[in-house]
């Protein structure tokens, strides 16, 4: 019986290079023989997707994975606190870029952690966001994602803001990098699968992109069809006329529709408001 590479006492790196006695010539080769060795069961599937996508991310710039600059969620160094804390519980995000009016002028990172230990600590002080933001990162477009994980690593800095000749181009994480090796990554502030509805207050929602059209009828008592669809993310899609981004907002059965995470395949999150309680575009 031959030994499992990924468990016996023959470790990956040494079987690995006895796999490759016959010198892969170029990139290609070496995947080729990697996808053998899964095909022969010789490795396991979940190693073979993590090693071609540290071979791939070896290949790739920021430029490739990057958060658009008009897909940021920025805060202005003169936003209100309570408007700061909408935005952070809305978001889910950990980590906001600080502008001074303009997006191209970042001068900071806020971290969620860091607001909530100043209101814990200073409850009868002035606000002041230059108090509790950070040292904003910057990096070129062009940097290898390969180096930008190490650095992140090195530096322990979680995000970084991207920038081109023109100025500030938009923002990538330490998360971006790994989920281009080991694949998307769900956190504490996504919603679980059974959770395909959230209600935050008392008009505001948030709806999977996932949910299906019916359970979206049956809980807003709407009556959208599902003959085209199956899922509210498809309607919403198609209401648009193409795959929005994030922060597009559509007018959709009663409902005030913005799409709060998506990337360039798929809408994933959507925030909803009953249009009679919508008081002005966020």
């Amino acid at each position: 019986m031959k030994e499992d590479p990924a468990t016996g006492p023959q470790s990956f790196m040494s079987w690995l290079k006895n796999a490759l006695t016959r010198e892969p010539q170029n990139l290609q080769e070496l995947v080729d023989i990697l996808r053998n060795s899964e095909a022969r069961n010789l490795l396991d599937p979940d190693v073979l997707a993590m090693v071609e996508g540290a071979l791939h991310v070896s290949n790739m710039q920021v430029r490739d994975i990057m958060v658009p600059r008009i897909q940021m969620i920025a805060i202005d160094n003169e936003t209100k606190p309570e408007e700061i804390i909408s935005i952070v519980l809305e978001s889910g995000h950990s980590r906001f870029p600080v502008i001074a009016g303009d997006a191209n002028d970042v001068i900071g990172i806020l971290l969620a952690k860091d607001l909530l230990a100043y209101y814990s600590n200073n409850e009868n002080e002035d606000f002041n966001i230059k108090d509790m933001m950070r040292r904003a990162v910057f990096i070129p477009e062009s940097k290898r994602l390969n180096v930008l994980l190490r650095e992140f690593r090195s530096s322990r800095n979680h995000m970084a803001i991207v920038v081109d000749e023109y100025g500030v181009a938009g923002l990538v994480t330490i998360e971006d990098v790994i989920e281009e090796i080991v694949g998307e990554i769900e956190d504490e502030h996504d919603i679980e699968e059974e959770e395909y509805i959230n209600q935050h207050g008392k008009s505001r929602y948030t709806v999977k992109a996932l949910t299906p059209i019916d359970d979206f009828n049956k809980f807003f008592r709407t009556n959208l069809s599902d003959d085209e669809y199956e899922t509210i993310g498809g309607l919403v899609i198609n209401a648009f006329g193409h795959l929005p981004k994030r922060g597009e907002m559509i007018d959709l059965a009663g409902y005030n529709v913005k799409v709060l995470r998506s990337d360039k395949r798929r809408v994933h999150l959507l925030r909803l408001i009953k249009l009679d309680d919508v008081k002005e575009p966020d």
